[in-house]
């Protein structure tokens, strides 16, 4: 099995190929997409994109953890991330 990461240079050709605007219009839209992305996130907290799903920013406490490799404690400091649920349409769409 082949690994293949979706760039944002992947998303800007497929804009390009499908659509017919300029190369350097279709990196312009999706850098501009991604940007409004992220500044609504760090607003609301969360951001619903009907039939795809729903990022929100959860926060994780701190915690101890532990390197696997040489079994030695570490404080894991508290921080915040960002999970994805997928709406149900995506799930069906996967589940095809």
């Amino acid at each position: 099995m082949v690994k293949k990461n979706f760039t944002r240079k992947a998303l800007s050709e497929k804009i390009y190929k499908n659509l017919g605007f300029s190369k350097s219009f279709s990196s312009q839209i999706v850098d501009t997409f991604f940007d409004l992305l992220v500044d609504d996130l760090i607003k609301s907290n969360k951001i619903k994109i009907t039939s795809f799903g729903t990022f929100k920013i959860m926060n994780k406490k701190e915690r101890l953890g532990r390197n696997p490799k040489t079994k030695i404690e570490a404080l894991i400091s508290a921080r915040k991330v960002v999970k994805f649920k997928p709406s149900i349409i995506l799930k069906k769409k996967l589940n095809k």
